[in-house]
């Protein structure tokens, strides 16, 4: 017994696939006039909220010394590894300070531990977002490309102590 098959006959149209040519350039016509939602970058720049986790950066005080006093908790603290501190004696009150201090953004995964840990508010998540290069030792930053002047991250560093300071009970 043979089957008998039914093939449907397609038409030139249908063959050229001209309906869904058709369909495709009324989406597109219908999509194009409509009112841009993306931005324009880098023409039209994204303004972070105080609360965006950018480029880790170290605090530097008025009088141009860092706040950061060595006690590499930030370096322990951090998850991929992407901080080294080597401290170093002063001459001033402060007993230490760092003589190198680097943070590898390859390796950095802005997770803001860093800045948590920090008893002297020495380093800061800031709002800078862009971070890329053409090599990768541009993007192991160093204690002088770090530095950045606390009026600058007042703002942050204002944000910060709010935001922890609610875990603190109420001093009496």
């Amino acid at each position: 017994m043979q089957v008998k098959r039914l093939e449907k006959r397609l038409t030139i149209a249908e063959r050229l696939a001209i309906p869904e040519i058709l369909k495709g350039l009324a989406f597109t016509f219908r999509i194009m006039f409509r009112k841009r939602v993306t931005r324009q970058y880098p023409e039209e720049r994204y303004e972070a909220p105080i609360a965006a986790k950018g480029q880790p950066l170290l605090v530097e005080n008025e009088d141009g010394t860092p706040r950061c006093v060595a006690c590499s908790m930030c370096e322990v603290v951090c998850p991929p590894k992407a901080i080294t501190i080597t401290g170093g004696e002063t001459e001033r009150e402060i007993e230490r300070e760092p003589e190198e201090f680097r943070i590898d953004m390859l390796r950095c995964i802005l997770c803001g531990l860093c800045e948590e840990v920090c008893p002297k508010e020495a380093i800061v998540m800031s709002d800078r977002l862009e971070l890329a290069d053409f090599t990768r030792e541009s993007l192991v930053f160093d204690k002088r490309r770090l530095l950045t002047p606390v009026s600058e991250l007042s703002n942050r560093i204002r944000y910060t102590k709010e935001k922890y300071d609610k875990w603190h009970s109420p001093s009496s």
